[in-house]
């Protein structure tokens, strides 16, 4: 997950079988709160394919096809790894959801292993989301890795550092943004549906930099806006599909 997609984090919770009881296609264990796609709740929200939910929901039917997170806590502060350049509280604050929230999901016709393996094949991000060329700061790029998402459009350079902080192969990666401009939690989550399809939920929750007027124009101008994310997953989709990730 990077500048249009960095991904999010979470404390650990109950393990269920994680098919939400929403009303979306595939019964999906997306993060929401609504019945459909698009619906909404806070942080900490309920279930249902495209919805939105807080960086830890986590309910479910309880099929036990796949694991589930029960209510948990913001991520971050739990997690034994060398956070940001600030320390320990600095990833602490990072990891609590700010304003900025954006959700896109994208169908793949795809098992969910591949579909895990290709998200979190970090270095292989700039395939997929425009104008970013993402490395390995740190580790191996399981949990405590530090990632590197650079976006260039003409002469302005955004900088992404993520601290990898949760690893649940092939569910859900959990991420917090801690670099000076991006920060907050970010989630990728796979749901394997019928005849080896998955649906793949992306999901931030930014603090917003600057003043009112860059919070106006933030949507707009990141590549991690609503349009943004959704292009790449599409883009991502195609690729996976295809052969060519991971």
């Amino acid at each position: 997950m990077t500048a249009t997609g960095p991904s999010g984090p979470g404390g650990p919770g109950s393990r269920r079988g994680p098919e939400a009881n929403g009303s979306g296609p595939g019964r999906g264990s997306g993060p929401g709160g609504g019945s459909g796609p698009g619906g909404g709740s806070g942080p900490g929200g309920g279930s249902g394919p495209g919805g939105r939910s807080g960086p830890g929901d986590g309910s479910g039917s309880g099929d036990g096809r796949h694991p589930n997170h029960g209510p948990d806590q913001p991520v971050g502060p739990d997690q034994p790894v060398d956070p940001d350049p600030d320390g320990a509280e600095g990833l602490r604050a990072a990891a609590q959801p700010g304003a900025g929230e954006v959700t896109a999901t994208v169908i793949v016709a795809a098992p969910a292993p591949r579909v895990f393996a290709a998200l979190t094949a970090w270095e292989r991000q700039g395939d997929w989301i425009p104008f970013t060329r993402v490395r390995l700061v740190e580790g191996d790029g399981g949990e405590g890795s530090l990632v590197e998402a650079v976006t260039t459009v003409g002469p302005a350079v955004l900088r992404d550092e993520m601290r990898v902080v949760r690893m649940d192969p092939p569910y859900e990666v959990r991420v917090v943004h801690c670099g000076r401009l991006l920060r907050g939690p970010g989630v990728l989550r796979c749901t394997q549906m019928d005849r080896d399809r998955t649906q793949v939920v992306w999901h931030e929750w930014f603090h917003l930099p600057g003043g009112p007027a860059a919070r106006l124009a933030w949507p707009v101008l990141w590549p991690g806006s609503k349009v943004g994310l959704s292009q790449a997953l599409k883009r991502f989709a195609r690729l996976v599909e295809q052969g060519r990730l991971p």
